[in-house]
């Protein structure tokens, strides 16, 4: 029990820095003047370092321990913290978005030890239950991220445009933004000191040594003949998760830009973020409840997708505010994927754990790439259809893995690997 609660803190931690990127994106086009590309550099600096980073990650993970790694992990993630902190309080972007890059680096080796850690901790068909219960001390911290943030940063940011619009000298204006842009110091500052404390203090805590299969074989003779490769359902599998983690990023970061789109006050859209998690929040309960106890794990991923799409039809043919709430319930039909596609990538890779796991986390990059490529099309299609239709596909994607995984659990040679998941 104390493992998962340790647990249950690191992914409160995660889901606290994880989501300050959505509120972060209007507050940096905010501070340093930028577009909806330059202002989605923020989610692409950080998600980007899950592709570059997780090799190194695993490999250090391996060689000083899963504790050893965590802590390190906090620890870079404070150093990344506070170089995005004071760059910010300086106005030098390029240096923030390097903070952000190593802040991204420290969570990579945090997610390579935490996700494994929780997936493998008890019965496979008991994992996406395991992963929710996390997920909800993610998107707890997740909600509550973005209402400090809002409160103690951008609790002016309506003045703010007021006093931008009034100034009458471009000297007048660098002295608003500024004013604005130092406000994130002192929280960044606080954020790195906590996460220091809370690097000690895990080093002093017991916690269970839960290796992956493949590296604990390690140590065993080496068997003649091919290494055991992954089959062709968990390399999809990845596929599924990087384009999901890019819907899920879009849908949490990229509300309050779609917001102000559609006419919302820069007031309203700050709290977007927090409002699309609610609904993850919400999600991963009635999930905890319903799965595996009254429905399959398979199957809630393919009626998440569904829901996922009409919600998709909602967001292009409604408007205002309603097209909105569309975008927010995204976070109900996001809320399950995760915790139902880590786990199984990892029951479908054999004893390629932690390759699997790498490979994973590295996929995590979709939420990076994802959002970039929306602002980008933004200026091509429009708004609407560039949101609507790259959510719209994704999910499609989703679903189309989870028919094919149930297609093979009822076969009878698949039937064996995939029945602890059905």
């Amino acid at each position: 029990m104390r493992p998962l609660v340790i647990m249950a803190g690191l992914f409160f931690i995660i889901g606290f820095v994880t989501w300050l990127n959505g509120p972060l994106i209007t507050f940096v086009q905010v501070a340093f003047g930028l577009g909806p590309v330059g202002a989605f550099l923020v989610p692409m600096c950080f998600y980007l370092s899950y592709l570059f980073c997780a090799a190194p990650a695993m490999g250090l993970a391996r060689r000083i321990g899963l504790r050893n790694g965590i802590a390190m992990a906090l620890g870079v993630m404070a150093a990344g913290t506070l170089v995005f902190g004071e760059c910010v309080g300086r106005r030098w972007y390029p240096g923030a978005l390097g903070g952000l890059s190593i802040l991204g680096a420290g969570l990579t080796l945090l997610q390579v030890t935490v996700n494994p850690y929780v997936a493998l901790l008890g019965n496979a068909g008991q994992a996406a239950r395991r992963i929710a219960i996390m997920g909800i001390a993610n998107k707890v911290s997740g909600i509550i991220a973005p209402v400090l943030f809002s409160i103690l940063v951008m609790r002016d940011i309506g003045g703010v445009a007021d006093r931008l619009h009034d100034a009458g000298s471009a000297q007048a204006r660098e002295t608003v933004l500024a004013a604005f842009a130092h406000a994130v110091v002192v929280p960044y500052r606080c954020m790195a000191v906590v996460l220091l404390v809370v690097a000690f203090v895990l080093c002093h805590v017991g916690l269970p040594d839960i290796r992956l299969r493949d590296a604990a074989a390690a140590s065993l003779p080496r068997r003649e003949g091919p290494a055991p490769r992954m089959g062709a359902l968990a390399w999809a599998g990845i596929v599924v998760v990087f384009v999901y983690v890019g819907v899920e990023v879009l849908a949490g970061d990229g509300v309050g830009l779609y917001g102000s789109h559609v006419g919302l006050s820069l007031g309203q859209t700050r709290f977007l973020t927090s409002v699309t998690l609610a609904c993850m929040l919400c999600g991963y309960l009635l999930g905890t409840v319903l799965v595996p106890a009254m429905c399959s794990q398979l199957a809630y991923l393919a009626l998440s997708a569904v829901l996922g799409m009409v919600l998709c039809l909602g967001v292009a043919f409604l408007h205002g505010v309603w097209s909105v709430a569309c975008v927010t319930l995204l976070g109900l039909a996001n809320a399950m994927m995760m915790p139902i596609l880590f786990p199984l990538v990892l029951h479908l890779a054999g004893h390629r754990q932690s390759q699997a796991t790498m490979l994973l986390v590295m996929a995590f990059c979709g939420g990076g790439v994802m959002p970039q490529v929306f602002a980008l099309l933004i200026g091509i299609v429009g708004l609407k259809p560039a949101f609507a239709g790259l959510v719209m596909g994704s999910y499609g994607v989703v679903l189309l893995y989870a028919l094919l995984l149930r297609r093979c659990v009822r076969g009878e040679t698949s039937g064996s690997d995939l029945g602890v998941l059905s």
